[in-house]
């Protein structure tokens, strides 16, 4: 299958962020933008908040959903800000990409404006080498910085530090719930605590990863 003309071509906008405080509104700007300049029309957004780039393919429901409009023949390509926006685990973002490049849809990404087919329908070997490039970089980057957070846990241990908050204080329920909102948005959806800890997947305040222990004091506050 070879894409479309440029003009009036369909395309899918796909955006995610890690957590729910961040936002998706630039992403999705610069990306209608650059649709626009283009003469390609936007015929879907697929939005993931709250998503880790490095959650399972079955809870990725941005891509599943840009999947079913490529399979049903509604886009000619997909826009993305970057590689790290499809995922930072490479076995994901290579099987998406084949996927599409199958179907006869094109990957750009907005961050080096470059595609993965070229005008004939083609692959672009330039943009198969940056793009295993990127998604190793992203999952990296991942990498790199679980590794700085354990080690500086570590050292605090070492030094003796007492992680958390100190004994015996607590947060009454109201300022619980203030602070973590995006926790109580994710239960009134109906998300067990476990589904909510993994949507979530923040940092605290204090840099530490918001676990199940969290979602259930905020849930308790949530019934006080």
């Amino acid at each position: 299958m070879k894409p479309e003309a440029s003009k009036n071509t369909p395309v899918a906008i796909l955006v995610r962020v890690s957590t729910a405080k961040q936002e998706t509104a630039r992403q999705v700007s610069e990306l209608k933008a650059h649709a626009e300049t283009q003469g390609w029309e936007v015929v879907a957004i697929c939005e993931e908040l709250g998503v880790s780039g490095r959650a399972n393919e079955s809870d990725r429901h941005g891509l599943q959903e840009v999947e079913e409009l490529a399979k049903a023949g509604k886009i000619k390509k997909v826009l993305v800000h970057e590689v790290s926006r499809l995922a930072r685990r490479n076995s994901i973002v290579h099987r998406f990409v084949e996927m599409l490049e199958e179907l006869g849809v094109s990957l750009y990404w907005h961050s080096q404006k470059i595609e993965t087919l070229m005008a004939s329908g083609k692959r672009n070997p330039a943009a198969s080498i940056m793009l295993a490039l990127l998604a190793e970089m992203a999952r990296n980057e991942t990498e790199t910085l679980r590794e700085r957070v354990n080690s500086g846990l570590a050292e605090a241990r070492r030094k003796g530090k007492k992680l958390g908050r100190r004994k015996g204080t607590s947060y009454d329920a109201a300022k619980l719930m203030d602070l973590h909102k995006d926790i109580v948005k994710r239960l009134q959806q109906g998300h067990s605590i476990r589904d909510t800890a993994r949507l979530v997947n923040g940092l605290s305040a204090k840099g530490l990863p918001i676990g199940i222990s969290t979602v259930q004091r905020v849930k308790a506050a949530m019934g006080s």
